[in-house]
């Protein structure tokens, strides 16, 4: 167990410093994602260099790592005299609009039953690949090749190629769910990932009975829903009767909403004292953070 919030965030620091290669761009995303995108958006450079110093990473690396992401339209750069900065890209919004809803979102107390079934036809391999990612970020699982499944979900026509095949089914045998599960997702696997976060984030949160002071709250509010996102990500979000019985990523999604909101206000200070944007302050944070993971209540913040 951690002494207090300095050392919880010291060891996670630690833990993301050991990463080989050190992931700066990922971790750029997290700020970005988290923290920047409810504040306008935009930040000048000099701001997200000292924002990422604490967590081991250089300027230099900073820069390189900025540059890059606005190649892959995250980001847009804009410069005012000697001044740079980076704000979210159109793509970028959309790309955290989505993550966001994943992320924070509280899960679906509802399910009809139905599933909704996905046929692609014959295309290139490169196409293929390519569908085959966007299914699976939706929590789509591939029963056979080329054939997709998901517990109900809404899709947009315009996600699919023009000859791929939708259908929405209940299924005959109530033993065929769990058999469907099996086929479509590794989820002991991802239990185990859930288990370990578990593990490491109730240290944190056993620590943060005294309150942290505001770069110890920016550390590991960042670090939470760095390692948090990652894992997140790649949970297919399956209705709660689907799952294994004492599945862990109820419980780590728990985790996240006590210990987001115990961090959120010195974190939000330690923001309002570092950034800017190159024309001023950050503007304060939207009302969509209080609104995170079902609601961060005053008693928790």
């Amino acid at each position: 167990m951690f002494d207090d919030p300095s050392h919880a965030a010291e060891e996670l620091v630690a833990r993301f410093r050991r990463q080989s290669p050190l992931r700066a761009g990922s971790l750029l995303v997290t700020i970005f994602g988290d923290s920047i995108m409810p504040r306008g958006g935009a930040i000048s450079l000099g701001s997200l260099i000292q924002l990422a110093m604490p967590f081991g990473l250089s300027e230099r690396l900073v820069r390189t790592a900025s540059a890059r992401l606005a190649q892959e339209d995250w980001l847009e750069a804009r410069r005012l005299g000697k001044r740079s900065e980076y704000r979210l890209s159109a793509g970028g919004r959309a790309r955290f609009a989505q993550a966001t809803q994943r992320i924070y979102g509280a899960p679906s107390a509802h399910w009809s039953g139905r599933w909704t079934l996905i046929v692609l036809p014959a295309t290139p391999a490169a196409e293929r690949h390519k569908l085959r990612k966007a299914l699976e970020w939706q929590g789509f699982g591939e029963l056979a090749g080329g054939v997709f499944a998901h517990p109900e979900t809404p899709l947009q026509p315009a996600e699919l190629p023009p000859r791929a095949l939708v259908f929405e089914a209940d299924l005959a045998s109530p033993a065929t769910p769990a058999l469907l599960v099996r086929l479509g997702w590794n989820l002991q696997d991802l239990a185990k990932r859930y288990q370990r976060f578990v593990q490491r984030f109730e240290r944190v949160e056993a620590a943060l009975r005294a309150h942290p002071d505001p770069q110890t709250g920016f550390i590991l509010r960042t670090l939470l829903i760095h390692e948090y996102r990652r894992l997140h990500l790649r949970d297919p979000l399956l209705p709660e009767r689907l799952l294994p019985e004492g599945w862990p990523g109820i419980r780590a999604a728990a985790l996240s909403r006590s210990i987001y909101g115990k961090v959120l206000p010195a974190s939000e200070t330690h923001l309002s004292a570092v950034a800017s944007q190159i024309d001023g302050a950050l503007p304060p944070a939207d009302r969509s953070v209080q609104q995170r993971f079902g609601g961060i209540t005053a008693a928790e913040g």
